[in-house]
């Protein structure tokens, strides 16, 4: 039980419900109390060990639910009908006591026929010699699931992550079921020939294809209960991975998804204002005053303190043609980072340069990055006009606690590049930063201008991918302080 225990919080995980190794055995130890017989009671003691917010306990309602479903085979239609299920080709069934019962050609006591006491001696020699086969015949359906859940793990079924496994776990439970052996059978039994050996193998194909569509369902059920979250999780790795520019239109709601939930994990991260203490300068007057009750004697040492607060980001965006297949992207980022940093001012441009910081406060991701766009983007591009709009605009507001963050591809269509503007802005705020979509191979190649803004940035990166932007933007977070 404890195996399954623990499988079953790796089904919590997959959910986003975070579960401690501490909390996994608090979750064993409330199972050896409470027990299993009472499934509601269980569910009940196990929520409030597993689960701690309203969010994760209603996904964990959901997911206990799933998992500790009960899967019987459904009963066969000729079962529902008739007795098809025994051999009934013109022979008897004997009920409970043993009076012949018509079957189909013929009728009469048993005891008073030699054929039916022939044909019985028969169909009990042919009976099923796979184990397989012996329990498909049996009728019992709740042996079948156990035996098909008991395959599932010997298969790994957990570890099913795209829904194309599907026909492959399939496969590995039917063959962890003992498929082989079945097969092995049936194939002996048609080519030996004779009625009744044609009439059990007919049976035990039935029974087979029947129990490969009822594992077919059972592994879309694991599927979606292991790799619903799982299989999520893959593709937004890959999407982190993919350049921005290769993405299409239709990846754009789970992009915002993952940009979204980067965001969050930064700010758990983040969110916390740290004090750095600086040790080697006494205050004597704090000293003095917390050890009046020690007689004067300095047990309790007071050091002045410095706060250091939230670093004052200021992020520059270009929504330019050059950079259109990365602009969307950018600004969702920067519509993000307003939630992990408060003091983000937001600019975007083409040429000319505008603070979009109040648009973004006020409208949803959709609405900012269309007004974004049809106000400042596809235009010409002029990195000199922007940053002599930031100087007019912004200069007097930077000091030695901003960070100025640039994304763009730094194409200035041959025009000025005004790079000492940029020198400035380097002399006087704690760090410039250039993220560039483009590899550094095209740096120097055409229009770009990277050769002489890089040398007035304190950090230079290729920023194509939101892992590149992740990585960015946590290690702002951790040396702006």
């Amino acid at each position: 039980m404890d195996r399954t225990l623990v499988d079953f919080v790796k089904v919590l995980r997959t959910a986003e419900i975070k579960v401690s190794p501490a909390e996994t055995l608090d979750a064993m130890q409330t199972l050896n109390i409470v027990g299993y017989e009472d499934r509601q009671f269980l569910k009940n003691s196990l929520s409030i060990v597993l689960s701690k917010t309203p969010e994760e306990k209603e996904a964990f309602d959901s997911c206990f639910d799933r998992y500790f479903s009960f899967n019987k085979f459904k009963p066969e239609e000729s079962e529902q009908e008739s007795s098809d299920d025994q051999f009934d080709d013109g022979e008897f069934d004997q009920d409970a006591k043993g009076e012949a019962q018509p079957g189909g050609k013929g009728s009469g006591q048993a005891s008073g026929q030699g054929g039916g006491e022939e044909a019985s001696e028969e169909d009990q020699s042919l009976q099923p010699t796979s184990e397989l086969g012996k329990l498909l015949l049996s009728g019992d359906r709740t042996e079948l699931s156990i035996a098909m859940a008991e395959a599932g793990r010997q298969a790994e079924v957990n570890q099913i992550v795209v829904f194309t496994q599907k026909g492959l776990y399939t496969r590995k439970i039917m063959d962890a079921m003992g498929l082989k052996e079945l097969q092995d059978e049936i194939s002996e039994l048609q080519s030996e020939g004779g009625r009744e050996r044609q009439n059990l193998a007919d049976k035990l194909k039935k029974a087979r294809d029947r129990l490969r569509e009822q594992v077919r369902d059972y592994v879309e059920k694991q599927f979606f209960l292991h790799a619903d979250e799982s299989g999520k999780q893959l593709r937004e790795e890959l999407l982190k991975k993919v350049k921005l520019s290769n993405l299409e239109k239709r990846n754009f709601k789970d992009v915002q998804e993952v940009v979204f939930k980067m965001a969050k994990k930064l700010i758990s991260i983040h969110s916390k204002r740290r004090k750095t203490y600086k040790r080697g300068q006494l205050d004597v007057r704090k000293t003095l005053r917390h050890n009046m009750q020690y007689d004067g004697m300095f047990f309790d040492i007071k050091w002045k303190a410095s706060k250091v607060d939230r670093p004052k980001v200021m992020c520059i965006c270009d929504v330019s043609g050059s950079v259109s297949n990365y602009s969307r992207f950018l600004l969702m980022f920067l519509y993000s980072l307003a939630e992990i940093l408060p003091k983000v001012r937001s600019f975007a441009f083409s040429s000319d340069l505008g603070e979009v910081t109040r648009l973004f406060d006020n409208s949803n991701l959709e609405d900012a990055m269309a007004k974004t766009m049809r106000d400042y983007g596809n235009g010409s591009t002029d990195y000199g006009q922007m940053l002599m709009d930031f100087k007019h605009q912004c200069m007097d507001d930077v000091n030695n606690r901003t960070t100025i963050i640039i994304l763009g591809d730094s194409r200035n269509n041959y025009g000025d590049a005004k790079s000492e503007i940029l020198r400035e802005m380097y002399d006087k705020s704690k760090r410039v930063i250039w993220l560039n979509p483009e590899p550094k191979m095209s740096w120097s190649v055409g229009d770009a201008e990277m050769k002489k803004y890089a040398p007035c940035c304190h950090q230079v990166e290729v920023c194509n991918s939101l892992t590149h932007l992740e990585r960015v933007v946590s290690n702002l977070l951790r040396y702006a302080y």
